[in-house]
């Protein structure tokens, strides 16, 4: 495995090193942050440790701007929106990457999982129905991102219940109902599928969690 990218750039080493002048030509095009991405938190892709940011605090480039890019640069300027401060904003440029199967958008897909607004937990949920698809190619890629990163997933599962538990028990009394659930039934069946035994749940086996929070 290829250690962690030594650019001091966090936009830079949010990708594998194979897409650096991409993300450059996006960070080129990215309005100037109001404060500085902080809470980084760190994968592995296809070999290699990147850095992604928890949250990013710059204005959203024009139409016309992210049009001007080529289309993987495109997702890569996606992938980064998706960990912006603003909630909506995260789940506009979601919407555009979701459905990819590029290695380097899992992480930010999945570090969307356990975070707190429901909205894009239903916006996962229903566009990543294929993953119950055995040899679809996202179920294989999914599958592939969590049997690398099994302590990112593991820690995915632990927030997922606990903002449940804190937040959306009054309108899903039971963690079976709830969307994050769902997710996670089909993240880790595609990563069973590529282990070849069955992944670690995490999840309350009755849906209920009584006192947890």
């Amino acid at each position: 495995m290829q250690p962690l990218s030594k650019t001091s750039d966090p936009l830079i080493a949010a990708f594998p090193t194979e897409l650096a002048s991409d993300a450059e030509a996006v960070r080129a095009v990215m309005p100037a942050a109001r404060f500085q991405p902080h809470a980084p938190f760190s994968v592995v892709v296809e070999g290699q440790r990147v850095s992604i940011p928890g949250r990013l605090y710059n204005d959203e480039p024009s139409p016309d701007v992210v049009a001007s890019l080529s289309p993987r640069q495109q997702r890569l300027l996606h992938s980064l929106y998706s960990r912006h401060s603003d909630g909506l904003v995260r789940q506009r440029h979601l919407e555009k990457i979701v459905g990819c199967t590029d290695p380097w958008v899992m992480p930010f897909v999945v570090q969307l999982v356990g975070e707190y607004v429901l909205e894009i937990l239903v916006v996962i949920c229903d566009k990543l129905r294929d993953l119950a698809a055995p040899g679809a190619s996202g179920h294989l890629a999914y599958g592939q991102f969590i049997v690398d990163n099994p302590a990112f997933f593991a820690r995915t599962q632990r927030r997922v219940v606990s903002y449940w538990s804190c937040y959306y028990r009054g309108a899903y009394a039971s963690f079976l109902g709830y969307p994050g659930c769902a997710l996670l039934d089909l993240l880790r069946s595609a990563a069973s599928d590529n282990a070849g035994h069955p992944w670690p749940n995490l999840a309350p086996a009755s849906g209920r969690m009584d006192g947890y929070c």
